[in-house]
Formats: C-alpha cells, sequence, structure tokens
C-alpha cells in the first residue's frame, strides 16, 4: 500500500500515533474524505490492526503523546480511541486532561453518533410509505374513538424529528402513533 510522502514526512516516517514503527498506512478520520492530507494520519500496521480492538489497550498508552499532536487530525483519531477505551481510568484521565478544539472534538465523536431510524416494536426499518399494524388498542387524543389492536395503517410518513414517531390515518383523521406500537406490515 503507498503512502503519501508529504504526509510520511510529517512526522519523519513514523506512525503518528505510536511514534516508533515506521508509516505504512494513510488513514483517513471519517468523516472526512481523503481529498487532503489534513484529513489523515500516518499509521503504522500494528496501530491500523489495533484500531478496532479493544483487546490490546495496553498497546494504546502511545496516545498519551499523540493526543498532543499539532495536527486535528492526529489529536481527533486520539481522542476518538481513548473515548472508545473512557471505562479504563489512565484513558478518562487523559481525555479530561486535554484541551482540545471543539470542532476536532466533534470530529472524534462523530464515529459514535448514530442517524435517527425510525423501526417497529420488533427493530424492524420504518420507511415512508410503509403499512403498519397497531399491535394494542389505542385512545385517539382528540376524537371519540379508539383504534383497535390489528388495526392497518397505510401509508406512514415518518416524523423527521422524532424517531419514536409516525403519522398515519385512521378513520380518515392523521394521527401520531408511537412507533412502539406498531408493526411492519
Amino acid at each position: 500500500m503507498s503512502i503519501n510522502q508529504e504526509l510520511k514526512n510529517r512526522n519523519q516516517e513514523l506512525c503518528e500515533l505510536c511514534n516508533e514503527e515506521n508509516a505504512t498506512i494513510e488513514y483517513t478520520v471519517s468523516p472526512k474524505n481523503d481529498d487532503s492530507i489534513g484529513n489523515q494520519v500516518a499509521l503504522c500496521n500494528t496501530c491500523f490492526n489495533a484500531l478496532d480492538s479493544k483487546e490490546d489497550s495496553f498497546h494504546w498508552r502511545c496516545l498519551e503523546g499523540s493526543i498532543w499532536n499539532q495536527e486535528p487530525s492526529v489529536q481527533a483519531l486520539s481522542y476518538r480511541i481513548l473515548y472508545n477505551l473512557k471505562e479504563e481510568a489512565w484513558a478518562s484521565d487523559l481525555i479530561s486532561s486535554v484541551d482540545l478544539d471543539e470542532n476536532t472534538i466533534q470530529w472524534a465523536l462523530s464515529a459514535f453518533e448514530k442517524a435517527d431510524v425510525h423501526t417497529d416494536a420488533f427493530g424492524n426499518l420504518l420507511e415512508n410509505g410503509d403499512n403498519v399494524v397497531l399491535t394494542q388498542a389505542l385512545n385517539v387524543k382528540g376524537t371519540n374513538f379508539t383504534a383497535s389492536k390489528g388495526t392497518v395503517v397505510k401509508k406512514i410518513k415518518l416524523v423527521a424529528d422524532n424517531a419514536e414517531h409516525i403519522e398515519g390515518k385512521i378513520n380518515d383523521q392523521t394521527i401520531v402513533i408511537l412507533c412502539k406500537f406498531v408493526k411492519k406490515g
């Protein structure tokens, strides 16, 4: 695997995390793309292979040095790994002792953000236009009827700012329904 010479030279051809082995991998810190070396970190094979493993936490003690690197991409990746190990006292202490730019911290923590998705009571993904079935009787507020268990609601709409709600029509009335009370039909 080739590595950009400018990126390689940034840390005298050493891994920017451990500073011990030769850098052999251009690693782009998500969610950024590889259009700039400012979004990348030069890694050795050992650090690259340990990225997705919590088992070798002793290896990551090297981050006690790399977190202070001047490159935001190195700071973000170091912070991300430390955050993943925050149950360990040394990692937690290091996170609390470092004063990084807020944008760098957001970049690091972006890996842990989950997109809001609408799921039914059984964990099935709901999408606009799906048909659902009520899993229990619901009193419909503002009306004088109860939607019985087993009622089919056709062509639902997802509520954009709340992953727990959908909209659907029952008895020609558009109502908001909690996702935990429906099953994808």
